[in-house]
């Protein structure tokens, strides 16, 4: 009988540090190594795979991977199906929740959401971005932004979701 090894993705990038830290205090030995998306982990009864946090989601929900450490945003910006098991309070720079936030230029008039009707919006999460307009009523164009958002408004876009 061959022995069942748990998937695991492990979020690459930013979170990659702090995840391995946590599995170090759980008392696991994780090695990262620059030349591989496959961590060493000192448990054989685990397979390490290091993925995008924004795409764990999904490789779970379609069984790719047993489990994966993600974000609860990402999770509903996926609209996946999975179960989560625990909130883990670390995100790259603190201990706390990631929380994403509406911004304008400092000079704009806009004072709060429903100012923006009509306007453009660049975020990366858009469709946590169009659930909040949604839920408020508020009409505006909701577009992805690959990166380096907060350079957007006020001439590509009249506010970011970061």
């Amino acid at each position: 009988m061959s022995k069942r090894v748990l998937k695991l993705g492990i979020p690459a990038g930013s979170l990659q540090e702090a995840t391995g830290e946590l599995f170090r205090k759980a008392g696991y030995n994780i090695k990262f190594s620059s030349r591989s998306y496959y961590p060493e982990i000192d448990d054989e009864e685990i397979e390490c795979l290091l993925i995008r946090a924004q795409e764990m989601a999904r490789y779970v929900e379609q069984g790719i991977l047993d489990a994966g450490i993600t974000g609860h945003d990402w999770i509903l910006e996926n609209e996946a199906d999975v179960h989560e098991i625990c909130e883990l309070m670390f995100s790259k720079v603190s201990r706390k929740p990631v929380r994403w936030v509406l911004c304008v230029p400092n000079d704009s008039a806009v004072q709060k959401a429903e100012d923006l009707a009509g306007k453009r919006i660049a975020t990366e999460v858009v469709n946590l971005t169009k659930n909040y307009f949604a839920k408020r009523g508020v009409n505006v164009k909701v577009e992805f932004s690959w990166g380096a958002t907060e350079v957007k408004p006020p001439k590509l876009a009249d506010a970011i979701v970061e």
